[in-house]
């Protein structure tokens, strides 16, 4: 039976993006200067080594072992705290966070690289801190003096973990129906109570604290929406001197016992006239929640890339060593990768990868520098990423064939951790509807056709090397096929229509780009004087993703522009 293979960072295919595949150094683009192509693949290298040592041989134990509720308080496996501890010490977690909150301020295209790597290496442990740096973002764009210097100061450090409290048994989706109260005390705090489901790390042992950012309603607040506030609260109050004091209200119920991600606590949180302190001002909790959640949402893609790529690694490792069968063309002892399907299989989940970590850096970069079309990203690479790592986790199950199966083998942990990553921190549903909704009928169309007008540029540059021509000639009838189904969304009168149909346009956009990630890297491999095995290899995934992959949006095309069909 084959055991799990270890990880093998990209960085190789980091360097590729940082320095050439957008026709400039993206890094020091972002930075005037300070940091260069050669120093990010510098720095995911060394992020690279430490995940791969530190924190990719616990992926195995926090899934058979997982967190466990132990009177009253959450426990994780043995290893998680030093691994935790390790990460603080060696300065991952400032890193990453704005310059603006105390933290060093990598650029977004580099924190990009770093969320792949950590969720690569162990998924369930990468959500900790993918939850702190959203509370990070979201008190640093809103929070007042005194509680940065409370609570801000020590998540930057990571000596304090932070979370996201919106979900109630009955407040999914919808937040206006959330119930959790917020009451005014004479102190200036405020009481709150009610509950939470659904708590990432809302529980654990391997931080000295916990801070809780909770969506509450306000005596005499609006119904909806509207009427929410945001609140922190910690696990253990601060005393006025900055340590830690008494246990605040807040009680573990329960923690889920889930398909996946099973090295990831999530909680059932009951407040019980918790202490909390407001964040922003009454009534603007949605607003101030948003920035955590985009924030969440961008890290999902990283997420994807990084759960789909580790499964990759391990079935293409698989493949390589496993014989079985007469191997068409090739000598009797060739290994099942030889197989045209199984290369197939495995051609199709790298290809994908490149497009999910090329979009994640792509996008990144568009925040680095305030450019319009970030925002319009954001549900793209949320719902496409998360969409595609879930095929390409399935993939890797059936490229093991009946040995996929079997848990032992230990790629059908890929899978279990990946069916999560459509669904939470917004569904494929939400994503494609916040894409029509608000961004492609609002604009009548713009930003789409910003992007279009992007891609055709890229096609303008290929050249008339066999792989450019065609992947040139494809990606022209896609673009042609993606206007045509915006078109039909903003041509329909029927208000259903546009939602019936919004999950398919989205797909369509993400599967776009997708090959417009591949084209750019041709343009970059071809300026190249001498072909390496690496722009071989690119070529070759292009060429496969052109064919393969692209020729969805014809279908996804001809799906939108049906509408809703009663």
């Amino acid at each position: 039976m084959a055991a799990e293979s270890s990880y093998i960072p990209p960085v190789a295919d980091y360097a590729f993006l940082y320095r050439e595949a957008f026709g400039l150094d993206l890094p020091a683009r972002a930075t005037d200067g300070a940091l260069t192509a050669t120093d990010a693949t510098e720095i995911v290298g060394a992020a690279g080594a430490f995940a791969a040592s530190v924190l990719a041989p616990l992926q195995t134990v926090g899934d058979r072992v997982g967190a466990r509720l132990v009177d009253g308080d959450v426990r994780l496996p043995d290893g998680y705290a030093q691994a935790y501890g390790a990460m603080v010490e060696a300065g991952w977690i400032t890193a990453e966070a704005p310059v603006s909150a105390g933290g060093d301020g990598l650029p977004g295209s580099v924190r990009a690289g770093l969320g792949e790597i950590w969720n690569a290496s162990n998924a369930a442990f990468a959500l900790c801190w993918l939850l702190t740096a959203g509370q990070i973002h979201a008190l640093d764009a809103a929070a007042s003096d005194e509680i940065r210097e409370t609570f801000l100061t020590k998540l930057v450090q990571g000596r304090w973990t932070g979370t996201m409290n919106l979900t109630e048994p009955d407040a999914g989706t919808d937040l206006g129906a959330i119930r959790t109260t917020a009451t005014p005390r004479r102190d200036g705090t405020w009481a709150i109570r009610g509950q939470k489901i659904f708590i990432t790390w809302g529980d654990h042992d391997i931080a000295e604290n916990i801070v809780h950012l909770v969506l509450a309603r306000t005596p005499d607040a609006p119904a909806g929406a509207k009427g929410l506030s945001l609140f922190v609260a910690p696990r253990l109050l601060v005393n006025p001197d900055g340590t830690l004091g008494a246990r605040n209200a807040i009680t573990t119920v329960a923690i889920e016992h889930k398909l996946g991600i099973h090295g990831s606590p999530t909680c059932v949180l009951s407040y019980e006239d918790a202490t909390g302190y407001l964040v922003g001002e009454v009534g603007g909790g949605l607003a101030g929640m948003f920035v955590m959640m985009n924030s969440a949402r961008t890290g999902m893609g990283f997420q994807a890339t990084g759960i789909a790529d580790r499964a990759y690694q391990q079935a293409a490792a698989y493949a390589a060593q496993r014989r079985q069968g007469a191997v068409v063309g090739r000598p009797a002892d060739a290994p099942i990768a030889e197989h045209p399907d199984v290369r197939r299989l495995l051609l199709s989940m790298s290809s994908s990868i490149f497009a999910m970590r090329a979009l994640g850096v792509y996008t990144a970069d568009l925040f680095d520098r305030g450019d319009g079309l970030a925002e319009f990203f954001v549900p793209i690479l949320k719902g496409w990423t998360t969409e595609d790592a879930v095929t390409v986790t399935s993939d890797a199950i059936q490229v093991h064939g009946g040995m996929g199966f079997i848990e032992e083998t230990g790629v059908a942990q890929h899978y279990r951790d990946a069916r999560i990553m459509p669904i939470y921190e917004g569904t494929t549903a939400i994503q494609s509807n916040d894409l029509v909704g608000r961004k492609i009928v609002r604009d009548g169309g713009a930003l789409a056709e910003e992007l279009f007008g992007r891609i055709e540029q890229t096609i303008a540059q290929l050249g008339d090397h066999p792989i450019a021509q065609r992947t040139a000639e494809r990606l022209t009838r896609a673009v042609a096929a993606s206007r045509r189904a915006t078109s039909a969304l903003l041509e329909f009168t029927a208000p259903r229509d546009p939602f019936a149909v919004s999950v398919p346009y989205l797909m369509l956009l993400g599967t776009l780009a997708g090959g417009w990630m591949h084209a750019l890297a041709v343009v970059a491999v071809l300026a190249h004087d001498e072909a390496s095995a690496e722009d071989a290899a690119r070529l070759t995934a292009a060429d496969f993703y052109g064919a393969h992959h692209l020729p969805r949006v014809h279908m996804l095309a001809e799906t939108v522009a049906a509408g809703e069909i009663a």
